[in-house]
């Protein structure tokens, strides 16, 4: 089955689109994620290529975090020679982790073994015993709120997301 028929799949797409984040399907050459490349607030995917949906996530994590003004330069040499920042990276993978808490998928669909230099057994153990690293700067960026902040504000606290894209 092609990746592109996949229910997970679809229901990632879906969402992406809901929260404002375009997708296009385009035929790819090589790329740092077989199948995926970023351009200007978007995410280009090449179903033959995919090897690991859940990888669409993360990318779209990329998005989520960048300030607008340098969203609309992903993909370009307008965008700066420093992006992503180790910074936006964590953030990334904590955005991708509210993502796949958000959709009911497990872990297991983002962190595969495959992926985050063989740390992905690491983060889901510290995600799923509540240990988010890199929360402060989600929250920083207001895009979640932490235990004691959601409890003060009574919202729910990350991984529940109060916006998905930063202003």
């Amino acid at each position: 089955m092609a990746f592109k028929e996949n229910d997970e799949v679809k229901k990632v797409v879906f969402f992406l689109k809901e929260i404002g984040i375009e997708i296009i399907e385009k035929k790819l050459g090589e790329t740092f994620l077989p199948g995926l490349d970023l351009g200007p607030n978007c995410i280009y995917i090449d179903y033959e290529k995919l090897l690991y949906p859940g990888d669409i996530l993360h990318e779209a994590g990329h998005l989520a975090v960048t300030i607008p003004t340098e969203r609309k330069l992903v993909g370009s040499d307008q965008i700066s020679k420093d992006w992503p920042t180790q910074g936006d990276e964590i953030a990334a993978i904590l955005w991708s982790y509210a993502a796949l808490h958000h959709l009911q998928f497990p872990a297991e669909f983002v962190f595969h073994p495959h992926g985050y230099k063989g740390s992905s057994e690491w983060f889901i153990t510290n995600f799923t015993s509540g240990n988010y690293i890199g929360l402060p700067l989600l929250e920083w960026m207001e895009l979640c709120l932490g235990n004691e902040k959601a409890e003060k504000e009574q919202k729910m606290p990350f991984p529940a997301m109060q916006k998905w894209i930063r202003d």
